[in-house]
This record gives C-alpha cells, structure tokens and sequence, in this order.
C-alpha cells in the first residue's frame, strides 16, 4: 500500500491544501486500495461489535457542502447498520438550549460493540456560536477545557474517538453550493442560510483553527482531510478508520461452553 499522505493534529493548518491528492495522481489509481480499505472496515467493524466491550466515535467537522454526508453513505457503505448509529446535531431545540452544552451530546454516544458517526458534533457549540457572537472569547476556552475533559472520560470508559475536519477552498464550495442550485434533486439540501453563511468564510476558519489547536489531543486526535477531491476524503478518511480499528484489534468471544462438541441432529 503507498504511503498515505495525512494531516493530523493542529500543527499543519498553515499548510494544509484542499486540493491535495498525495501520494495517489487520480481516482483511478486509489479506488482499488479504497476498496481494499471498506472491505476491512466491514470485517473490523462486525468483530468490534461482536466483541461488544468498546465503541468508536468518529466525529465530522467542516464548512457546508464538505461533504460529511458523502463521507458517511460511501465510507460506511459496507458496514452492519446493526453496529453503526448517526446523529446530525442540527440547530438546539429549546430543551437542549436549557441544559448544557454537552447534554444532547452525550446521550448520543455509542454504547460499547458500535460505531457512532457525529454528523457535525460539540464543536458547533464553539464555531457557529463564535462566529455570530453568542458566547466571549473566554467562554469558549472554557468550553475547550470541557471538551477535552469530556472526550477524556469517554476515552477511559472505553470509547476511541477519532476528529475529522473535512477542508474544502472556498471556491470548491461556489461550485458545489452552484451545482445544489441548477441540480432538482439537489436543490432540497440548499438553503438560504446555507448562502448566508458563506460571508462568515474567513471568520469559520479562523475559530476552525483555534477549537482544533485547543482540542487535538493524544486521546482524541483531529486528522485535517483534504476534501476537494470526493475520492480522496473518502480514502483518506477510511484509511485512517481502518487503521485505528486495526489498533484496537477487537476480538470475537469465545463459544459459549461445550458447544464445539455438540451435534445438530436433523430428525
């Protein structure tokens, strides 16, 4: 397998490129190792869930039209939805709104033997309320402090917690907001508050940049997806899936006893 050229951490935002494709030159090239990929995560997958003592948590993060939808349907394509549980965190409901921030967030962990997938997550809770001026500056390094607290437990109580921030160029983003527009069965996910949000481009990436340098930790990692390419945010994103399950190396449970020696008798 070609070495995979990743992002991870906060250490590279300065450099990172939407476009970028290393090490592969075009989807051509990627898509058999990407299928090698998705095999594995299904196998992977269906061990971590008869195992049933751990749970991962994949979380996905980025600007409008970055993809995470995509990201899920092809990535997880091939796994048991039996083990698998999405949440889309979307606008709080007056019930959230009045507990804490993280209330509505930890009801939706995934119990150990599943894998939960954070259709955008807790980090809304430090983007979009900065950029529009719902919480100071100090609280949200408050509410960093308690992310990282928070991922902390989860971590100890047996949940590995992987960050993706999926990054797209602003003008990848034109295109895509375009092709929603001029595209029927499309245009249902575009709306007005999607173009709204566009003026605030320079403001999201700014507080990206902070809330990933405050939380990318050795327990719960931020991995910066180059996401231009649909291909290559989905390769790169099962690629690193892959290798944590890997590392996790979750094993089936032993037969129940004295079943090995048993005989099926066909009457």
């Amino acid at each position: 397998m070609k070495k995979i050229h990743l992002l991870p951490g906060h250490h590279h935002w300065n450099r990172f490129d939407p476009e970028d494709t290393r090490p592969f030159k075009d989807k051509a090239e990627a898509k058999p190792e990407t299928e090698k990929l998705l095999k594995q995560l299904d196998d992977l997958q269906y061990r971590l869930y008869a195992e049933g003592k751990r749970a991962l948590l994949i979380v996905l993060q980025g600007m409008d039209t970055s993809g995470k939808d995509g990201t899920i349907r092809h990535v997880m394509s091939g796994v048991s939805p039996q083990g698998c549980r999405v949440t889309a965190f979307k606008v709080p409901t007056p019930e959230e709104r009045a507990h804490d921030f993280l209330w509505r967030i930890h009801r939706a962990v995934p119990p150990a033997g599943s894998i939960g997938i954070f259709n955008r997550s807790l980090y809304e809770d430090v983007l979009v309320t900065r950029v529009h001026g719902e919480i100071s500056d100090e609280e949200a390094k408050h509410r960093f402090h308690r992310i990282n607290e928070f991922e902390k437990l989860l971590v100890k109580s047996g949940t590995t917690i992987l960050k993706f921030y999926l990054g797209i160029s602003k003008h990848e983003q034109r295109k895509r907001l375009e092709n929603r527009l001029n595209d029927p069965q499309k245009r249902w996910k575009l709306s007005l508050a999607d173009i709204a949000e566009r003026k605030f481009w320079d403001r999201y990436q700014k507080y990206y940049a902070e809330a990933i340098k405050a939380t990318s930790t050795r327990h719960a990692p931020w991995y910066l997806i180059p996401a231009n390419h649909k291909w290559y945010r989905n390769h790169l994103v099962a690629h690193v899936i892959v290798k944590t399950l890997r590392s996790m190396d979750p094993q089936y449970p032993p037969a129940a006893q004295g079943i090995a020696n048993r005989k099926i008798r066909i009457p």
